[in-house]
């Protein structure tokens, strides 16, 4: 049986707000491994900890849950730690959760272990899932009822580090017939159609021709760390 490796997102901080997917995931885990920021593995200070024990009261399972030191450095020695963990856990398990705050594609420490298990495991990273969650500010939105983008309105995320950076851009309500060519492609772009449908594709470019109504174009930054 091939090992298989799921990154899951719990979303912002309340248990109620876990996606259906991410909760059946982690019933059906062998174990979760936790990120903590404490050297010493402790989970005193863990909010991610502290939501996956309620999820395990609340819905009635309980796995084992291995600690993962992830200190916010953003060091390629740490990430390669966390991958040794994912790689060590997967010797006595065949199928691991590692559980992220919010949604993985928002700022996570997700991408970059993935980025390593790619380049060293391709098989462990082929026989990976991302589960997708609610996003800090889809949350802030639905709580003081203020849209965060409605008819013509772009939105921008703006990491405040104090000089300008590489940006993904996503591309939104086209219309059926609409020539793309106007739109630039500064990293790697993909056309998503009809996502989350049964007749769901996915092609790794932009299409020319807008076909579907639900149409999603993502313009992925190349190169961000």
């Amino acid at each position: 049986m091939a090992k298989k490796l799921y990154m899951v997102s719990l979303g912002p901080g309340n248990i109620e707000l876990i996606t259906l997917k991410a909760l059946r995931t982690l019933k059906n885990c062998d174990a979760i491994l936790v990120p903590t920021k404490s050297a010493n593995n402790s989970f005193d200070r863990s909010l991610t900890y502290k939501m996956i024990t309620s999820i395990q009261e609340e819905f009635g399972f309980t796995k084992d849950i291995i600690a993962v030191y992830t200190p916010m450095k953003f060091k390629q020695k740490d990430w390669q730690n966390q991958v040794d963990i994912i790689n060590n856990s997967l010797e006595k398990y065949d199928n691991i959760c590692f559980v992220t705050l919010g949604d993985s594609a928002i700022y996570s420490t997700v991408y970059y272990l993935l980025d390593i298990i790619k380049e060293q495991n391709e098989i462990l990273y082929n026989n990976s899932e991302v589960i997708p969650g609610i996003t800090s500010f889809s949350n802030a939105s639905a709580i003081v009822k203020k849209p965060i983008c409605i008819g013509d309105v772009g939105v921008k995320i703006v990491p405040l580090v104090g000089y300008d950076v590489p940006s993904t851009t996503i591309y939104m309500r086209p219309k059926i017939g609409m020539d793309t060519e106007a739109l630039k492609e500064n990293g790697e772009m993909f056309t998503f159609e009809n996502l989350g449908l049964s007749n769901s594709t996915i092609y790794p470019n932009k299409k020319k021709i807008v076909e579907k109504y639900m149409t999603l174009f993502i313009d992925f930054v190349k190169g961000a760390k």
